[in-house]
């Protein structure tokens, strides 16, 4: 598959940028999956050392990707522990 896009690309150099941006978002997606399949606190690897770290996250603690009006290092705490 790769060999048919290299003859494509030299027949048709305009496909060349297509190809380029196609690739980027395709790692662009796998990279973006790899850093939900690790840091996110929904996904759970280890059954046996830590079989709910959705509980361990501190109210401070960031999750989310971007956080555009939040500063979670200076965020108190306005509950209860239970």
């Amino acid at each position: 598959m790769f060999r048919l896009m290299v003859t494509q690309a030299k027949k048709h150099p305009s496909l060349i940028p297509l190809f380029f941006f196609i690739g980027l978002g395709a790692s662009g997606a796998g990279l973006y999956l790899s850093r939900l399949a690790m840091f996110s606190p929904d996904v759970c690897w280890d059954k046996k050392n830590n079989p709910e770290p959705w509980k361990k996250l501190g109210y401070n603690h960031q999750y989310k990707f971007v956080a555009v009006n939040m500063d979670y290092k200076h965020l108190q705490k306005n509950g209860p522990d239970f």
